[in-house]
């Protein structure tokens, strides 16, 4: 018993030494590798639940505090897209798409271990934005084609839960899961490709959910508080 006592302190001790990792550091620097994401519906994209596959697109900022962490988010993503509008028999979408996003929010770890499980939640601005031309694929619709700028704008509210493990004392391996509940004011404007160039304009409200699977990335921790 007393053997067991012993070796029970020991653990007790060496424990928190051993395991504050975040809280130990003033800050954490991060990049994002890799991230399964939902991007915003674009038009009437027919497959806009599709997951993009996104690589080295956010960076991330934490300033530690034991158990919570104060988290700074920025997220950039620009790729050539196309898509079935409305169907695959109406018209075809070639373009851009980009999209970045700027999030503030927190942390929670749930233990001070080398395995760290923790949830928190973000707030923020997302804007994202395509500008292409739209076909018919229709062969005897003849429809003319046009152009097309569609910008969303808008605020998200996010809830997370991710991991972390820490190999060393100074670096960080994570993996984290969200949703978006992201509410924007939507302007397309489109501009025929006929002899007037006629435009067109119209504005849209509304709420997307967006699920994010999973993201990983490294932490760096910074200035040693002891």
């Amino acid at each position: 018993m007393r053997r067991i006592i012993y070796c029970f302190l020991l653990v007790s001790c060496f424990h928190p030494a051993f395991s504050q990792v975040e809280g130990d550091y003033s800050y954490s620097v991060g990049l994002r590798g890799y991230s399964i994401v939902q991007m915003p519906k674009i038009l009437n994209q027919t497959n806009a639940q599709a997951y993009e596959h996104v690589y080295l697109n956010g960076l991330i900022i934490k300033f530690n505090d034991n158990q919570i962490n104060y988290r700074i988010n920025a997220n950039y993503y620009r790729k050539p897209i196309s898509f079935y509008n409305s169907c695959a028999n109406c018209e075809l979408a070639k373009g851009y798409n980009t999209d970045y996003s700027f999030k503030i929010g927190f942390e929670k770890n749930i233990n001070y271990a080398k395995i760290q499980p923790y949830f928190g939640s973000d707030i923020g601005f997302r804007t994202n934005n395509f500008t292409g031309e739209v076909k018919s694929t229709n062969g005897i619709a003849k429809a003319t084609p046009y152009n097309v700028d569609a910008d969303k704008t808008g605020f998200m509210i996010s809830p997370i839960m991710g991991i972390k493990f820490t190999p060393v004392k100074q670096v960080s391996i994570f993996a984290e899961t969200n949703v978006d509940f992201y509410y924007s004011y939507e302007r397309q404007e489109i501009i025929l490709q006929d002899a007037a160039n006629t435009r067109t304009q119209t504005n849209y409200n509304k709420w997307q959910f967006l699920l994010n699977p999973m993201s990983f990335g490294i932490l760096i921790h910074l200035i040693d508080k002891n």
